[in-house]
């Protein structure tokens, strides 16, 4: 991928956090990164690139494209570079290890629940909360919960009747103060499920009333004097401020979830796709669809949403739409959400399917102002004509005789809505006797195309027979016979009204006469027709010579072309003398014609 290819992109890039993804030509990732600012990063791969590693600018040569996705977060984007990693192990990624990347705070089902993380999320009604980027800061919230709650840790089984039976007794914990003994019956389980609620708060980023706990046990520290005890709280109180517990994919409280958003112009509609497990963003993708009538955006979505799941294998029993759709399968529970973290997710979709769009928009608006008059004419000619491909290779058959005499036929070639004279080729009618134009037609296309297939040669896109539906009817014929008639597109041009005929079609295509893919109809009809009157001309010329200059013994019909352009006539021809034939034709060939016309005039007077 070059500079230039990146800068034609570059201002669709939004600056916003995100996941990119460099591409190769056969649409295999290369590389996953994360970033804090999309535009400003993927920039640097394409600035000073003398400063870069060689590995850098590997990836950039081999790279073909580029996709993203735009999160809300860092840590967001952090937890999506990683599953992409481990799910498609680019080749130019470190790899991480799997299973220890993703780290959840477990508030357990049971009675007098522990608090602790874990790695592993198991469906045995505890609640999770995560994942988290970092072991090192979810340590830290899970020291404030411990020093501010002083809720236990060990795992005993505490129910109520071992617990009256006096089964238990406290712990170092309970004696060092991170524990207050409940299993000693010291504290009541109400109590302890109040503080458990307040340690959901911080898991979910209810701050205030936890914040409103900590100052006031900060007070309560610094009335009693105990100023190293407030400092503490002081400083985990920091900590807790700092860090961000709450996170469109940092919350498990979504579970499974598969989110759809759709944006869409006249001719296209974008539908974009985030796979949420257990939490956390583990995939994403945009699917382009091409409108074939006026569909709207519910049709779509109806249409798209199986074939996505069913491309990621998708078992999610939920859907988030940003509208109302119907679902064949009735056990799915579509949510329109209006509130809350689906919302957010349904907005976070929003935005990359927007972002997505606006690029496509800006790539086709530089296409439109790079496009070339050739690419234009071309798409016009194919619109005008229904073709379902550009018509890049057009080839043209023209006809060309006097009174049946000398009957020949050209066949012109345009690429790239230019003429490749090169390509140009011309016939001598060899079968056809008469002046038969629908059978040196059928004569002429058998035999071009029928080499073509022979060698294994492209065939045209487009082939233009100057004539009407006779001549038309006569290619259609033999392009059968060859089985090719359904590999190419053929017409035919009557010169009178400049009707379009189509094989089958009995009623003519006018096209605008102002329209640039007529007139390239016409410039390749008039091209075929000039080089076969060229060609017959020269085929009747060479007849005409053949009973004088090239009837001589060893002269050729280039020597006799010479001679006629010099002296204009083969009677002048042959008044001269020796020497001045030599000076066009030179020594040998002189002698000959001298030799031969004074042959002629010994014989006439005998």
């Amino acid at each position: 991928m070059t500079t230039e290819d990146y800068k034609k992109i570059s201002d669709s890039i939004p600056k916003d956090p995100g996941v990119y993804r460099f591409y190769n030509k056969e649409e295999v990732i290369l590389y996953v990164g994360k970033a804090k600012n999309l535009k400003n990063r993927l920039s640097s791969y394409f600035g000073n690139k003398k400063n870069q590693a060689y590995k850098t600018r590997t990836l950039v040569k081999n790279a073909h494209h580029i996709d993203y996705t735009i999160v809300q977060t860092e840590t967001d984007a952090l937890l999506l570079e990683n599953t992409l990693i481990k799910r498609y192990q680019p080749r130019y990624n470190v790899m991480l290890k799997d299973g220890k990347s993703y780290v959840y705070l477990c508030i357990k089902n049971e009675r007098f629940p522990r608090v602790y993380f874990t790695r592993f999320v198991k469906k045995d009604g505890s609640q999770y909360f995560g994942p988290y980027t970092s072991k090192f800061r979810t340590n830290i919230i899970l020291d404030i919960i411990k020093k501010l709650f002083q809720l236990r840790t060990c795992t005993l089984n505490l129910n109520e009747k071992a617990i009256d039976a006096g089964k238990y007794k406290v712990c170092l914990e309970f004696h060092i103060k991170n524990c207050k003994g409940p299993c000693e019956n010291l504290e009541s389980e109400e109590e302890y499920n109040l503080k458990i609620e307040q340690v959901k708060n911080i898991l979910r980023g209810n701050f205030k009333p936890v914040k409103d706990y900590i100052k006031s046990e900060m007070a309560r520290f610094s009335e009693k004097m105990e100023f190293e005890q407030a400092q503490l709280l002081k400083d985990k109180f920091h900590a807790f401020e700092n860090y961000q517990s709450k996170s469109t994919v940092v919350n498990t409280s979504i579970k499974d979830l598969d989110a759809f958003s759709i944006a869409s112009d006249e001719k296209y509609a974008y539908v974009n796709y985030l796979k949420i497990i257990n939490g956390a963003l583990i995939n994403s993708d945009t699917v382009e669809i091409e409108k074939k009538l006026d569909e709207d955006d519910r049709e779509i979505l109806e249409f798209a949403i199986p074939a996505i799941r069913e491309k990621f294998n998708s078992i999610a029993p939920e859907i988030a739409v940003p509208i109302e759709i119907d679902m064949a399968d009735p056990e799915i529970i579509i949510t329109v959400p209006q509130r809350g973290d689906k919302k957010q997710v349904i907005e976070l979709s929003e935005k990359n399917v927007k972002y997505f769009l606006f690029q496509k928009k800006k790539e086709a608006l530089n296409k439109i102002k790079k496009q070339t008059s050739s690419e234009r004419i071309l798409k016009t000619l194919q619109s005008d004509l229904q073709m379902d491909k550009v018509p890049f290779h057009i080839e043209c058959f023209d006809n060309s005789n006097i009174q049946g005499t000398n009957p020949v036929a050209s066949c012109v070639v345009f690429k790239n809505a230019k003429p490749s004279k090169k390509d140009y080729r011309k016939f001598n009618i060899k079968t056809v006797i008469g002046p038969d134009d629908f059978a040196s037609m059928e004569e002429v296309v058998g035999r071009r195309y029928r080499r073509l297939v022979a060698e294994g040669q492209p065939l045209p896109d487009l082939i233009i027979i100057d004539g009407g539906k006779g001549q038309l009817s006569s290619t259609v014929k033999i392009l059968k016979e060859l089985n090719i008639l359904d590999k190419v597109t053929v017409i035919g041009i009557a010169k009178k009204l400049e009707e379009i005929f189509f094989p089958g079609d009995s009623i003519p295509l006018y096209i605008n006469k102002k329209s640039e893919s007529l007139v390239l109809i016409q410039q390749a009809r008039n091209e075929a027709h000039r080089f076969a009157i060229e060609f017959h001309r020269d085929q009747r010329s060479k007849n005409a010579l053949g009973t004088e200059l090239t009837n001589i013994p060893g002269i050729g019909a280039i020597s006799a072309e010479k001679l006629l352009k010099e002296y204009k006539s083969v009677s002048r021809i042959k008044e001269l003398a020796e020497s001045e034939i030599v000076e066009v034709v030179g020594q040998s060939a002189a002698k000959k014609i001298v030799l031969y016309f004074e042959q002629q005039r010994l014989n006439k007077k005998k």
